[in-house]
């Protein structure tokens, strides 16, 4: 299937995600901040990456906004996921770079569906 870059902070959030991905069959690459999710993507050049929008340091945001200046990877998309889901927030990710949105908590088949949806497998 595809190599995935999860970026989450939360622990409990990761491992959940990872474990559905990763049973899916998809290969996940974690980071609990952005600075180390971006050398991962720099590094592994996933077929997608997975953005916790708060994160310690630097935002998932902004890490997003340096993924997409990016010429060697700018073309990787990124999903937002997080437990901002207030009206306008969709679109403030999606001007950020962000190629998706899905809000916490999530049911394991909308994560799902959204990976095969982004990643063209649907």
């Amino acid at each position: 299937m595809a190599k995935i870059v999860l970026i989450e902070d939360n622990l409990a959030n990761a491992k959940l995600a990872s474990f559905l991905l990763r049973s899916a069959g998809h290969e996940v690459w974690m980071a609990s901040d952005a600075e180390t999710g971006l050398a991962l993507v720099r590094a592994e050049r996933p077929a997608l990456v997975l953005m916790d929008v708060q994160l310690p340091g630097m935002d998932g945001l902004a890490a997003t906004s340096q993924i997409k200046a990016d010429p060697a990877i700018r073309h990787i998309p990124v999903v937002a996921i997080t437990s901002h889901a207030m009206k306008g927030d969709e679109e403030t990710m999606r001007a950020a770079g962000c190629n998706g949105y899905l809000p916490k908590p999530f049911h394991h088949r909308e994560l799902l569906a959204l990976v095969n949806k982004i990643l063209g497998e649907a």
